[in-house]
């Protein structure tokens, strides 16, 4: 006996009601974002290695799939390090591609330039709800504008987007990674511990304050900053009182309060100051946002500015920020609440019998399909009844 294994632990078989709805969404997205002037771009899955760590991508780097040397690249005998043994590896985003995508074509690219991504990308993880090895990513990206028109048009294409879809109960978090970097600096922490620091402070709505406290004390920091430091965020913050307590720079809170406000009135939708929100990228240089859904224990998007990154490939400054939504999160959700993929299609369904007039059929179903309509071609099975069943609850008619 032959047995058929199931697919890799963390990747899916995705079924004909699955694609649908994925089909209707991603069509949906695409829409909305090229009316924001977004255009498509594509990077390949794979990269070279040395372009994938050291870009900053913090825990995401621990969980690239790698991908062997072969032919005359590979020379066993020589090998030192587990590391000599790749030469690339799978995208774990699309951000560190589209930077290194920017560089090579940047002549070639309008300025400033507005990217749409749809792609798969692949991350070692530990496999639950909502988290996969292999998903997709849909992402917005624009390059070259400094200043917040890019955060505010991202925003609202985002917004707009999921407002079709009539997607309920979200809230856009915000915040600036400057923001965090001031108050480190008045308490002093040790520079080449803060990156850490973010880290922890990012589990903090998964292990709570103490957890996080407990974290920052294995680094071997000051108890009485850590105090300090965990307090900033506790009760309720404004943006105002951090300014306040941390003399922290005023150009980036009105900056971020501009972002927040015109974002709100242009989309009439719920964004606010959330001082503990990190993103885990270490690439971060400024604001950045994610989507909070009511019930759920995950985001399901996020992005932020990255003026630094592109840097890396061209030693040139370049402005960047970015918005990804993270469609296997918000295809999960709309499964979950019922979501009805709508259709002004008619559904036609022709059963031929034995002694039909196949050719007769044929031609019927050739005009309907020339008149918009979705016809498919079935031979009558004995079970007439059930057959008629399956084909109604996939929305036909039966003739």
């Amino acid at each position: 006996m032959t047995f058929i294994k199931t697919p890799t632990k963390g990747m899916r078989d995705l079924l004909p009601s699955d694609m649908e709805l994925r089909e209707y969404v991603l069509n949906l997205l695409k829409d909305t974002y090229k009316s924001f002037g977004f255009t498509l771009v594509s990077t390949p899955s794979l990269e070279h290695i040395e372009n994938l760590t050291g870009r900053n991508g913090g825990d995401n780097e621990k969980l690239i799939f790698k991908v062997l040397k072969r032919g005359e690249k590979l020379d066993i005998n020589n090998i030192s390090d587990p590391d000599d043994l790749v030469d690339s590896g799978l995208r774990y985003d699309l951000t560190v591609p589209l930077t290194r995508f920017y560089a090579n074509n940047m002549n070639l690219l309008p300025k400033p330039f507005r990217a749409l991504q749809i792609g798969n990308v692949w991350r070692a993880e530990k496999n639950q709800k909502g988290r996969f090895r292999e998903f997709m990513q849909c992402d917005l990206d624009i390059l070259g504008e400094k200043s917040n028109i890019a955060e505010i048009e991202l925003i609202s294409a985002v917004i707009t987007f999921l407002k079709k879809l009539d997607f309920k109960g979200f809230t856009i978090r915000i915040n600036d990674r400057r923001i965090l970097e001031g108050i480190m600096n008045s308490i002093n922490f040790p520079v080449e511990k803060r990156e850490q620091i973010l880290i922890e402070l990012d589990k903090l709505d998964k292990i709570g304050i103490d957890g996080v406290k407990e974290e920052l004390l294995n680094l071997e920091l000051d108890s009485n900053s850590i105090n300090k430091f965990l307090d900033a965020f506790n009760g309720n913050v404004t943006l105002e009182s951090f300014s306040n307590t941390f003399n922290l720079d005023e150009s980036i809170i009105s900056n971020l309060k501009e972002i927040m406000d015109t974002s709100k009135e242009l989309t009439n939708s719920n964004i606010v100051f959330d001082p503990t929100l990190v993103r885990g990228m270490g690439y971060y240089t400024g604001p950045i946002f994610e989507i909070g859904v009511e019930d759920v224990g995950f985001s399901i998007g996020g992005g932020g500015r990255y003026d630094k990154l592109v840097e890396k490939f061209i030693n040139a400054p370049t402005p960047a920020v970015g918005f990804s939504v993270g469609f296997e999160r918000l295809t999960l959700i709309l499964s979950e609440r019922g979501f009805k993929v709508p259709s002004n299609k008619e559904k036609i369904a022709y059963l031929i019998s034995d002694d039909a007039d196949k050719k007769e059929v044929f031609k019927k179903a050739m005009l309907d399909r020339e008149s918009n309509k979705i016809v498919k071609i079935v031979n009558k099975s004995k079970n007439f009844k059930f057959q008629a069943e399956e084909l109604e609850k996939e929305g036909y008619i039966i003739k």
